[in-house]
């Protein structure tokens, strides 16, 4: 114990400050209300979860902050004493990059970003993983091979996550194809109803989504048509079409960089290497219509009378698949990767040769779309539009 005190004091003396729970406030800056059932409220249920992991800390929330106001915000969580400030949206990275040269002392983390500093890591739980996944039940449970997607930006992590899904629902129907419609919005309820009753007019049959609320599950329900959970669990919406889902638990996270920030681990001048890119291994992220449930039981025979040829499984049901490569992606060291060649894009060229993966740097920028990927896709090498 006292070798442990020690290591503690001496690392606080020459690397920063190590705070005691009781000195440690924790600001949140949301980018929609709690209450949307999506983004910002699994954001919250991981705020939640971390005080009760961590009694002493104290923890207060902005919800609802414009990208475009961040500083005004952090100005004033700083002012009422915030020691440590969580910034949970992409385009919130300029303001905390800006506000952290202001305020050296403060420690910040920044959700989804790119750019660090010595007092601002980076972090995500990272979906792609759960998204390809859902695409393999999605790839199955289509009859038209059209499949919706209604996306917030264009940006690589956005990207990412459609290719994954994309992926996987071709791995098991190759006829099926993903169209996206962009909103360029986290939050924009009628934008998404709109995309969703657009891409139902266009044939599509099933539906996943990045936008903050339950509407495209709710407005593809009207028809009966299975969708995905994003975020958070969104089954009480439509419990008869949520099939699945992507379930964040943010926790996972927050608890571990606080301990660390408590017990002197992370200070404010060495987080410019830290990224937490956890996934499935580090249980940041499950797939689930609702936690500990992968899939939901409404579409159990249709997904175990459904099968498939593996080159390694052999014949196996959609529904074994999914618990398969769920446990191969769980592993400290998963035994799957999705994007593992032969990979092309919607343009025809070849991004991962045979056997070849993606690295976690190349995920984090990738641009291209996959070759079931149609619709718009600005930022695209060589191409804007995927036919």
């Amino acid at each position: 114990m006292r070798k442990r005190l020690l290591s503690l004091c001496l690392a606080a003396l020459l690397f920063g400050t190590a705070f005691a729970q009781d000195d440690l406030k924790v600001g949140f800056i949301y980018v929609g209300p709690v209450g949307d059932a999506g983004w910002s409220y699994a954001h919250d249920l991981g705020r939640l979860a971390t005080e009760e992991a961590l009694p002493g800390i104290e923890t207060v929330i902005v919800e609802s902050v414009a990208e475009a106001d961040v500083e005004a915000f952090i100005d004033q969580l700083v002012a009422d004493g915030a020691n440590a400030i969580f910034a949970t949206s992409f385009g919130y990275g300029d303001g905390v990059l800006a506000a952290a040269e202001r305020y050296p002392d403060v420690i910040f983390g920044h959700a989804t970003g790119i750019e660090r500093a010595p007092n601002v890591m980076t972090y995500i739980a990272e979906f792609y993983q759960v998204y390809y996944l859902n695409g393999l039940t999605a790839g199955a449970l289509t009859e038209s091979n059209k499949i919706g997607y209604i996306a917030a930006f264009p940006i690589p992590e956005v990207k990412r996550h459609i290719n994954a899904f994309a992926l996987g629902a071709k791995e098991v129907n190759p006829n099926a194809e993903v169209e996206v419609v962009w909103l360029n919005s986290w939050f924009d309820p009628a934008g998404a109803k709109e995309a969703t009753q657009a891409l139902i007019a266009k044939g599509a049959d099933v539906f996943a989504f990045t936008e903050d609320t339950p509407t495209v599950i709710q407005t593809a329900a009207e028809q009966g048509y299975p969708s995905y959970s994003h975020y958070a669990s969104m089954l009480e919406f439509s419990p008869e079409t949520v099939v699945s889902g992507q379930l964040a638990n943010w926790e996972a996270i927050y608890i571990d960089f606080l301990q660390g920030i408590q017990d002197g681990t992370y200070t404010s001048e060495n987080l410019a290497d830290l990224d937490y890119f956890w996934r499935l291994s580090e249980d940041a992220v499950s797939a689930g219509a609702e936690p500990g449930m992968i899939m939901n039981p409404v579409y159990d025979e249709q997904l175990k009378s459904t099968m498939v040829n593996d080159p390694e499984l052999g014949e196996i049901s959609i529904y074994d698949l999914v618990l398969a490569r769920n446990e191969a992606m769980s592993q400290a060291e998963p035994a799957f990767e999705p994007f593992t060649g032969p990979l092309t894009d919607c343009a025809g060229n070849e991004v991962y040769a045979e056997g070849a993966s993606a690295t976690i740097g190349e995920l984090l920028g990738l641009q291209w779309a996959a070759d079931n990927v149609v619709g718009p896709w600005s930022g695209g090498p060589g191409y804007d539009e995927c036919n």
